[in-house]
């Protein structure tokens, strides 16, 4: 016998369930940013070679423990802010042999995009833009040439405070980071940058 026949939907309710498909959809992709990936635009040549500017990257919220050489997305301290960046270590000043040692307590509202030179604890020295870590000197074909003495060598060490960790970018002559502002709490990292997607020829893990 015969089933029921079923009746075309209405065109108002093929629009309506459309409508609620795409609602659900938008949400979803929303939740997923917000909650797990969020995508970022480089700013600037900070980070160069590695990310040029207007290259885009999707950034794991979920992970904000960084490991050593990770390139995180984070706010910085409000002493990034000013044109003339401010150390939390009133001691400290333009031309001080040390590279700061302490952020300023306020945060920034800024996003900035930087490689982890230096986990809490480790002991820093920066000669020529490297990074002697725990008498360890840094290696990595991303580290760009850094001839300016002032921004580039420091004569005196520093510890990076528990729950802290500094930042530098890639660009050492061309960056503002951690040696002007200070070592970022770890309560400020937005997640680590995983995969780079615009510009098409860049397109790759990071």
């Amino acid at each position: 016998m015969p089933g029921p026949l079923k009746l075309p939907k209405s065109p108002v309710r093929s629009l309506i369930e459309l409508a609620l498909t795409v609602a659900v959809a938008i949400g979803l992709a929303l939740g997923i940013q917000a909650v797990l990936v969020k995508p970022y635009r480089i700013p600037s040549a900070s980070m160069f070679p590695t990310l040029q500017i207007g290259q885009r990257i999707l950034v794991n919220r979920l992970d904000t423990r960084p490991a050593l050489g990770d390139v995180v997305v984070f706010h910085p301290p409000a002493g990034a802010d000013p044109t003339n960046p401010v150390c939390g270590n009133p001691a400290q000043g333009p031309g001080d042999p040390q590279p700061c040692d302490r952020p300023t307590a306020a945060r920034s509202p800024q996003t900035f995009v930087k490689r982890v030179v230096g986990l809490p604890g480790d002991r820093l020295v920066i000669r020529d833009g490297h990074v002697w870590r725990n008498g360890v000197e840094e290696r990595g074909s991303y580290i760009q040439p850094c001839p300016n003495g002032p921004n580039c060598t420091f004569t005196k060490a520093i510890t990076v405070p528990a729950g802290h960790y500094y930042m530098m970018g890639d660009n050492r002559d061309y960056s503002d980071d951690s040696r002007f502002w200070g070592p970022v709490p770890q309560r400020w990292i937005i997640g680590v940058a995983f995969f780079t997607y615009w510009p098409l020829s860049r397109i790759g893990t990071l």
